[in-house]
Formats: C-alpha cells, sequence, structure tokens
C-alpha cells in the first residue's frame, strides 16, 4: 500500500507518549518520515496531529492554537502540579458561587504570564527542568508570556473542590499551572485532575481515530481516506495560483517570481510578513512563498518536488 502524504489525526489513549504514538504509525504504515505536531503528556488523552511524508515539512506552518477540557481539583498542591505528583501541601477551599469563580477565572484570560511547571520541558542552562526536578536539583524558572483566548467555566463543583472548564490557549501554555495558581488565587491549592485536548494546530476531535481503529482501517486498505492532504490543513493559509511555464520552472529551481501588484491589490489578502501557500492551476500544493516587502515578488521557502 502507498502511504500518502498529509495529517493523521489521532485520539491519544492515556498513558500513552507522543513517541510511542509516532513509532506505532510508522510501523502500521511502514514509513519512516513521521512525526507529530507538539508534544501532549502520557496523562493527557485527545487529538494529537501526526504528519506523514513531506506533510511534516509543514508542521510549522499550522494554526498554532489548542483547546482542552480539564478539571482542576482545589485544596492539592504536588511538585508536578497535577494529581499523579507527590503531595507537598493540603489545604481547604471558599465556599464560592459559580458567578464569583469565573470572576476570578479573569485573571487567567488574555494575555498573561505564568511559571512553567517545575517537570515541564522548558531549557534551564542548557538542561530540561523535568530533569533536574527528577534530580531533585534547586532551580527556579523565569515566567513566560502566554495567551488564553477563551476560559469557560463549565461546571463548578463545591463539595468536592473540582472545576471543569474549557480553555482555548496559544501554543506552550500550561494547564497545570493555571490549577496551581488558581489554587492560590483561591487562598488554597490547586492541582490538574485530568485533562483532554479536544482541538489542536487546526485539527478536532470530531476528525480523530483511535491507533487500535486506525490499523482495523489499514486491513480493510483503507488508511488512505483517514489522511488529510495537506492542502487541507493550510485553509487559513493566502493562496496564490501560478500556471505559466517559466513561473513553475523558477519555482521549482527555487528562484523568485515575479507578481502583478495589480492582483494583489485586488485580493487584499496577502501580507509580506505571512506565509503563502502557492499551488498551480490543478491545485496541486507546490509549496510556501513569502512575498518582499514591496509585493513584488514571491521568493519559494519551502518547494516540493515535481511528482
Amino acid at each position: 500500500m502507498e502511504t500518502k502524504d498529509g495529517f493523521l489525526v489521532i485520539n491519544k489513549d492515556k498513558g500513552c507518549t507522543s513517541h510511542d504514538c509516532v513509532k506505532q504509525i510508522r510501523k502500521l504504515l511502514n514509513t519512516k518520515k513521521v512525526g507529530h505536531t507538539g508534544t501532549l503528556d502520557p496523562e493527557v488523552t485527545g487529538t494529537l496531529p501526526i504528519a506523514i511524508g513531506s506533510a511534516t515539512r509543514f508542521i510549522q506552518y499550522l494554526p498554532q492554537g489548542k483547546t482542552y477540557i480539564g478539571q482542576i481539583k482545589l485544596g492539592i498542591r504536588t511538585n508536578t502540579d497535577d494529581i499523579h505528583g507527590e503531595i507537598i501541601n493540603q489545604k481547604g477551599w471558599p465556599k464560592i458561587s459559580d458567578e464569583k469563580l469565573d470572576q476570578y477565572l479573569n485573571q487567567f484570560r488574555g494575555i498573561i504570564k505564568q511559571i512553567p511547571p517545575k517537570v515541564s520541558s522548558v531549557h534551564v542552562n542548557g538542561e530540561r527542568a523535568y530533569k533536574k526536578s527528577f534530580n531533585n536539583e534547586n532551580f527556579e524558572l523565569a515566567p513566560k508570556e502566554v495567551k488564553i483566548d477563551e476560559l469557560v467555566l463549565i461546571k463548578w463543583d463545591q463539595s468536592n473542590g473540582i472545576i471543569e472548564t474549557q480553555i482555548k490557549c496559544s501554543a506552550g501554555t500550561y494547564i497545570r499551572s493555571i490549577a496551581r495558581d488558581l489554587g492560590k488565587i483561591l487562598n488554597s491549592e490547586g492541582c490538574l485532575l485530568q485533562l483532554k485536548r479536544i482541538s489542536a494546530c487546526g485539527f478536532h476531535e470530531q476528525n480523530s481515530i483511535k491507533i487500535s481503529h486506525m490499523a482495523k482501517e489499514i486491513g480493510k486498505k483503507n488508511a488512505g481516506n483517514i489522511i488529510i492532504p495537506t492542502i487541507s490543513a493550510l485553509n487559513h493559509i493566502s493562496t496564490l495560483v501560478i500556471n505559466k511555464e517559466e513561473e513553475l520552472n523558477f519555482w521549482q529551481t527555487g528562484r523568485a517570481i515575479q507578481i502583478d501588484i495589480n492582483y494583489l491589490s485586488k485580493s487584499n489578502t496577502f501580507d509580506y510578513k505571512k506565509p503563502i501557500k502557492v499551488i498551480d492551476k490543478r491545485k496541486t500544493l507546490l509549496g510556501i512563498g513569502f512575498l518582499n516587502e514591496e509585493q513584488t515578488y514571491i521568493s519559494p521557502k519551502l518547494v516540493l518536488n515535481a511528482k
């Protein structure tokens, strides 16, 4: 079976690492060129986009936002900022209404600064923070800026101190840090109880598949039907069509192509600072380019080999 290039959306199970998923897919599809779009912690379930073949070159051009549904447990602080860590403090939580709790959540909406968990993969003097933490080293992490586009209170379980939320955020956001910091703000403690990612990089849970189910599809020779074409994953990027033979030759050999500025002014969708996907008249993806500041030519940044 010939493997198509594109993206596969895995619905990851708990306990499986992102690298585990990549290894399994390499074996199932009998191809080495497989990569994920960003790690998902072993205890986190849900949407894990996987790039196949030449799609691995386009990962950086995917939308970067992610959406989670998570439960925060008040009253407990752990060394990992989630329920699976060692408990380092316990404390009661306040009696509070849904409305008041939602007001506290305002402190986590928009652009905020947060300190990553000590067991995160952030580099500290050339070494991952989690390695230093496992070696019981003393160190501090600098706050980092992240963006919380949406934070919705789904349910507040007062008796058990459990807050369920939906969070849409930028890449690099730590939900565990939000759980920890919310506990402090409420004069309690907090840790992440469970977390599920429902969308990532423009891909959604409803289009995902379990790896176990994927194996069955391959057995039926339906694997091609579950791989999303690379071009479909780039719908958020402006498109430029080139169809002249000379332009196609220039593109394939990595040379800049002159652009009709009148065409650009009519479309009004191009920005020289943003990537543009380039296709031919058959809607075949040719690669990614960038306009110069004067918008007079487009230079290739990523060129797919002609087939």
